[in-house]
């Protein structure tokens, strides 16, 4: 690109656009596969109603590691290297995906719903040959009346596995999966509710998710510059970028705690007191940094805020596909996560202008205020879904 630019004003001008384009096709493939959003929604409709948090806790948990492991990459290779080696490296775990997709399985919900019940029954008997079961006998059904946690059997194995027989199915009513219909679906009487409770949620836990992170530096920066008189030196940056990579790593930490008591309380408490109470502790957390503190006291605070914060944001991600019926059920989790970048994009307006501006208590206050309101709709979620087996159309 910087072939088409004459001199160094315009060369650096390209250079900014170019960037900007990379920039926004690098956002597009990882929007596109971002695995909470589909991954998390076809991983749900394996697991069995009675282990399904805990099992979605366990997928969680790979956000977890991933999010350490950065940080330590970024400590190691930011300092030395720069951004650009950062992200190639950082990319380099993505070719993985291109391995494991030919031999991912369909969700047996999703292909029953669109009426191909053989390929369903394919699927569970690949399954059953790789747990070295038997399938139990019946008869796999698929019709527009007929929900598979209707069926009297409790497990929801037996409710969908079946003899190799193909059912006559009316595709008119399948054909409507996905698409603009889905989307509208979202917006239906019996969904309303749900998606507008959902969509304000994710909207507020990404707000502070990637706020907090942003805070992890910018609290110590604002701090600095607002308190100092002169200028800083170049060592003096040097030190504190060091100290500012390590300090990302330590409230990186923050979210194994957090992983684990979401794991713990998310089956026993239910998900909505789960949620609501992890929102209403980070309230907690986060309140002293509404006065300036000790870079120590700050980690802390912080370390627990990300705690909480995250702890909500695993649960609300067993939530969201639980709530929905599988017609929409990855539609639903998928325009919820989009409406999550809304947040993202406007947390640096809080977490750096403000704080940079030298208004830390009106960032903190911001923050506090998107807690509450977070916990206050999660608390008018109409459902309960914990232990309730997973809905296959939309109730009329």
């Amino acid at each position: 690109m910087g072939a088409f630019c004459t001199g160094r004003e315009s060369h650096h001008k390209c250079c900014i656009f170019g960037d900007a384009c990379r920039s926004i096709l690098l956002g597009l493939s990882f929007g596109q596969l971002r695995e909470k959003a589909v991954l998390a929604s076809w991983f749900l409709e394996f697991v069995p109603a009675p282990n399904r948090g805990t099992w979605m806790v366990i997928f969680s948990a790979f956000w977890t590691i991933g999010t350490i492991i950065e940080a330590s990459l970024a400590w190691a290779v930011m300092p030395a290297f720069g951004w650009r080696w950062l992200l190639a490296l950082s990319s380099l775990p993505s070719f993985a995906l291109l391995l494991f997709y030919p031999v991912t399985l369909e969700s047996p919900r999703y292909l029953c719903m669109k009426g191909r019940i053989a390929d369903a029954v394919h699927v569970m008997e690949t399954m059953a040959r790789v747990n070295h079961v038997a399938l139990p006998s019946g008869r796999l059904t698929s019709g527009h009346r007929m929900e598979l946690h209707e069926v009297a059997d409790s497990s929801e194995t037996a409710q969908l596995v079946s003899a190799r027989k193909t059912n006559p199915v009316d595709h008119a009513n399948k054909s409507g999966i996905g698409g603009l219909n889905a989307i509208l679906r979202l917006l239906s009487p019996n969904l309303v509710r749900a998606t507008l409770l959902l969509w304000t949620v994710f909207l507020g836990l990404a707000f502070l998710y990637y706020g907090l992170v942003l805070l992890t530096s910018e609290l110590s920066h604002g701090n600095r510059i607002c308190g100092s008189e002169g200028a800083i030196t170049i060592e003096t940056n040097h030190s504190n970028d060091v100290n500012l990579y390590r300090n990302v790593f330590i409230t990186s930490f923050g979210e194994v705690p957090g992983l684990i008591l979401s794991a713990a309380i998310v089956d026993k408490f239910g998900r909505k007191l789960s949620m609501s109470s992890m929102l209403y502790i980070s309230c907690l957390c986060i309140a002293p940094l509404m006065f300036a503190q000790t870079e120590s006291l700050t980690t802390v605070f912080l370390f627990g805020a990300r705690m909480c914060i995250s702890a909500s944001f695993i649960v609300l991600h067993i939530y969201a596909p639980e709530i929905y019926p599988t017609a929409v059920r990855a539609t639903g989790v998928g325009i919820a996560s989009s409406i999550a970048r809304f947040g993202g994009i406007l947390c640096p307006l809080v977490a750096v202008g403000l704080v940079h501006a030298c208004h830390q208590t009106a960032a903190i206050m911001i923050f506090i205020t998107v807690m509450l309101v977070s916990a206050v709709a999660v608390s008018y979620f109409p459902l309960e879904t914990s232990g309730r087996k997973l809905s296959d159309h939309i109730a009329a």
